[in-house]
């Protein structure tokens, strides 16, 4: 522990008696002082006893460090007498490596010719036994050693090829014949040996017909042995992929060149197996099934990719992917040169009987929309004047509209983007996406959408129908809904397989225009409604609002706080709000309240404008101003409650006293309006023709 003085003499002082309270002992600082003293002189002679034994201690490492110093010099000097001797063996033995390379260059140069000269003496005995036409030597005779047979006979072979016919061809054929006998024992030998699941023996076998013509034939074999047995389930892919597994982990320990091999085995499993496979289940559907020849197409080639991409993982050479693409290609590619036309004609077929079968649930029989110069002409006139051309047509509440129709539309375009994904070439995956959603413009958007808003339109009745039902904002409500999903599938499925092409910028804009094209309808069909909305509210004032409402014969006995006519106007607008919000979303349910609401405005203000107001009349036209203030602000619409705030205070000119009727005006609701509409509702009070009243306003 390190030395701390003051604990130290802390302790010191502790431990002598009369050094502190300890005890009840009284302090005794001269026997304090004298323990001190006494404890110091101790410390003296110990420290002189140290610092003596370091002097020692000192002195010893001087000593030893100059005799370490001398050691260490003469082990130099003999480190370098002996680095002298080490380069001097050094030399020397470099000298006799010289002398017994150039002797073994010298030996070489004497054995190799000598080494030749034995082979071909051997052969020269071999050849002759081949000319006799009787095989005595025991390479020949010996099944055992059929290697060393064919190591000779492949020799031999090679030299006939070189000997005129005319004098050898007798030799020639015999040594041909024996070549081809080795050949096809070795081949057996081979075969035999891969079913007994001899693996040194097929690398050895393997290894001598390397260099035979037959060798070819050897792979063959292997790959047509490992075949057996392997293909017994019905997934012939995964079946091919274990085999493949199971042939990469052997065949490096059998063959030289394991990568050629495996390579052609996977070529004999697409060319025959998978080819077989593939053609049954496609043909079975090509020309009687579409949908199901386009699931099994979709099916078969994902498959078959996938099984490439697991096939990937082995050393089949230096382009396996070019390699395994080309073979899928062979397979599949007389499928899908003419796939999109298949797509497209199964899916016309397809929507067409989706729509039909839509219809014939309904039974309705569908109505031709005219085009040309005729309907043309009706619709420029339509879209500018808001005007119904043609009879109205009782739709009996239906919208013609179905979302689950849409998603069965929607559902067959999205499978068919997910095989145009899958089974177009890259350079033709635009053109491809582009057609299959021009299918779902054409039959979602015109065949079905714009056929229910044409319908829909049509079914609007005029403005001054009587209890007319309005059926067009459920059209409004079920097209909106059905838009958002095709914008959903446009974005999801179509975006990715156009978005880096030319196509993508045709696409937006056929999605552009088919958009503005219903927008202009929904628009005119709310518009349209609208109107009717107003004819209805219209009947109800014309059939129960009464002159007497607003100049009742008896002013003192009025027991009502608002008109019939009031109540049931806003019973009606409050429906027509609710069906509004219900139909629509977003800035739209506030663009038509709007306008509701500001031909609601007008309407009451007009239809005020048609009576004369007692006293006790105009504080009725008040209260039911007031009521439709009311109804107002369920619009939720700034713009149609200051209408009717500025309507409510118009309606206090009725009611006024003359001498105030300046001070009103010029109030603050009324200060910014026209003194004629002003004027207008003060001409409405009967007493008007009053001097008075006529001389207070001028």
């Amino acid at each position: 522990e390190p030395f701390v003085a003051d604990e130290y003499i802390e302790r010191l002082a502790w431990r002598t008696p009369g050094g502190g309270s300890r005890g009840g002992e009284a302090f005794d600082p001269k026997r304090l002082l004298e323990e001190f003293v006494n404890h110091i002189q101790e410390l003296q002679v110990m420290d002189e006893r140290i610092q003596r034994k370091v002097e020692k201690l000192e002195q010893q490492c001087q000593k030893e460090a100059k005799e370490f110093a001398k050691k260490v010099q003469e082990l130099q000097k003999s480190n370098q007498v002996a680095f002298q001797h080490f380069q001097e063996l050094d030399e020397h033995i470099s000298y006799v490596a010289t002398k017994v390379c150039h002797l073994g260059d010298q030996l070489e140069g004497v054995n190799t010719p000598r080494q030749r000269a034995v082979e071909a003496q051997k052969l020269m005995k071999y050849f002759n036994e081949f000319l006799d036409g009787e095989l005595k030597s025991d390479v020949f005779t010996n099944s055992e050693k059929i290697k060393e047979a064919a190591d000779i006979i492949q020799k031999l072979h090679l030299i006939a090829q070189e000997l005129p016919f005319d004098r050898f061809s007798e030799v020639k054929s015999k040594i041909a014949s024996k070549y081809h006998d080795l050949e096809c024992q070795l081949i057996q030998e081979f075969t035999s040996a891969q079913r007994r699941g001899e693996i040194s023996r097929m690398r050895e076998v393997a290894a001598v017909l390397l260099h035979f013509k037959g060798y070819s034939h050897c792979v063959d074999v292997y790959i047509k042995q490992c075949q057996e047995g392997a293909f017994l389930r019905n997934d012939v892919f995964e079946d091919a992929a274990i085999l493949c597994q199971r042939v990469n982990k052997q065949v490096g320990e059998v063959f030289s060149n394991p990568e050629t091999v495996l390579a052609k085995l996977i070529q004999n499993i697409f060319e025959v197996k998978l080819q077989s496979y593939v053609k049954d289940q496609l043909e079975e559907h090509r020309k009687s099934d579409a949908e199901q020849y386009l699931k099994n197409l979709y099916d078969l080639y994902t498959r078959t990719t996938n099984l490439s991409s697991k096939l990937m993982e082995f050393n089949l050479g230096t382009d396996k992917q070019t390699f395994l693409s080309k073979l899928i290609k062979s397979i599949f590619i007389s499928y899908l040169e003419n796939y999109i036309e298949v797509e497209i004609g199964y899916l016309k077929s397809r929507s067409a009987m989706i729509l039909q079968r839509y219809y014939d649930s309904k039974n309705h029989q569908k109505r031709s929309i005219g085009t040309g110069g005729i309907q043309d002409l009706k619709e420029r006139i339509r879209q500018r004047t808001n005007l119904p051309l043609g009879p109205s047509i009782d739709t009996h509440g239906e919208t013609f509209l179905s979302q689950e129709v849409v998603v069965n539309l929607l559902q067959e375009t999205k499978q068919a983007f997910e095989r145009c994904h899958r089974l177009s070439d890259p350079s033709d995956l635009p053109k491809n996406a582009f057609r299959i959603f021009s299918m779902l413009v054409d039959f979602l958007c015109t065949e079905h959408i714009d056929y229910a808003l044409e319908t829909g339109l049509a079914g609007i009745p005029s403005s001054d129908s009587k209890n007319a039902n309005l059926y067009f904002l459920d059209v409004v409500h079920q097209a909106n809904t059905i838009f958002h999903l095709f914008d959903k599938q446009f974005n999801d499925h179509l975006m990715p397989l156009i978005s880096s092409s030319p196509k993508l910028s045709e696409c937006l804009q056929k999605k552009k225009d088919i958009i503005e094209q219903m927008e202009v309808k929904l628009d005119m069909g709310i518009d349209r409604t609208l109107n009717c909305m107003i004819g209805q509210m219209k009947h109800i004032l014309a059939a129960e609002q009464k002159k007497t409402d607003f100049k009742p014969e008896d002013e003192n006995n009025v027991l009502i706080q608002y008109t019939n006519a009031c109540v049931k106007v806003c019973g009606y607008v409050r429906k027509q709000v609710e069906k509004i919000r219900n139909s629509m979303d977003g800035k739209n349910v506030d663009t038509v309240l709007m306008e509701l609401g500001v031909r609601f405005h007008r309407l009451i203000y007009e239809h005020l404008q048609q009576y004369s107001y007692s006293c006790m009349g105009g504080m009725l036209a008040i209260c039911d101003v007031a009521e439709y203030r009311k109804c107002a602000k369920d619009f939720k619409i700034a713009l149609v409650l200051h209408l009717f705030d500025t309507l409510h205070a118009l309606c206090n000119l009725l009611v006024v006293a003359p001498d105030n009727l300046k001070q009103v005006c010029s109030g603050e609701q009324l200060a910014n309006l026209d003194k004629n509409i002003l004027h207008s509702f003060v001409q409405l009070r009967v007493d008007y023709r009053s001097a008075r009243l006529a001389r207070h306003f001028s």
